[in-house]
């Protein structure tokens, strides 16, 4: 369980972006080719200007509406399966404990029934452990996986309409771009706009 509140607190946008800023620079690539076979044909032609701009992704994911929410949601399935496993294994630790002081005054018998009981009541919380995890993580993996698809479905429309050739993406945590202009930097008005995109979905 706790593996995954540290996952869940490390998740960042930044495969997305990556990702939509590949899928837009493929599609500008075609337009870039059929521009150069134009430009070369056609003398005194003007050369294309590649327009690159990039997204803070750490901005993204801490000011984007639906990500804010989606992790919230997840947040709050972790502490109430966190709640609930330890409210049995405080439950499992009294009947130790209750067998701990009879087990003197106990047969042989009845100390073996009750620790086989007790071992089985161990198993079952660590397989509801383990299922917990599980579920958390599935449902991490979907929520995210809509995270995604919506930003990469934004960039690839945001890039077309404003002729961005590449969309690159920086994060502190994973920084792949060392040095960037900040007048390249987009992510306020896209998080303005799928902010936008989102009021109007959730209503």
């Amino acid at each position: 369980m706790n593996n995954i509140v540290s996952t869940l607190s490390k998740v960042t946008l930044g495969l997305a972006i990556s990702v939509a800023a590949v899928s837009c620079n493929q599609g500008s690539k075609n337009s870039s080719s059929s521009t150069t076979k134009d430009s070369t044909s056609t003398k005194g032609s003007s050369e294309k200007v590649e327009k690159i701009v990039y997204i803070n992704s750490d901005s993204l994911s801490q000011k984007y509406d639906y990500f804010k929410d989606i992790r919230s949601k997840l947040e709050a399935k972790v502490k109430k399966a966190q709640a609930d496993l330890q409210s049995k294994s405080q439950a499992f630790q009294r009947e130790v404990a209750e067998y701990q002081q009879k087990a003197a005054s106990m047969s042989a018998a009845e100390r073996q029934a009750t620790e086989e009981k007790l071992a089985r009541k161990q198993d079952e919380l660590s397989r509801l452990d383990q299922n917990a995890s599980s579920s958390i993580a599935q449902d991490e993996s979907a929520e995210f996986n809509n995270v995604y698809n919506k930003i990469t479905e934004f960039l690839k429309k945001h890039a077309s309409d404003n002729g961005y050739t590449l969309v690159l993406t920086y994060s502190k945590t994973n920084p792949t771009v060392l040095y960037a202009d900040s007048k390249l930097e987009i992510t306020n008005e896209v998080v303005k706009q799928l902010n936008e995109e989102y009021k109007k979905e959730k209503k």
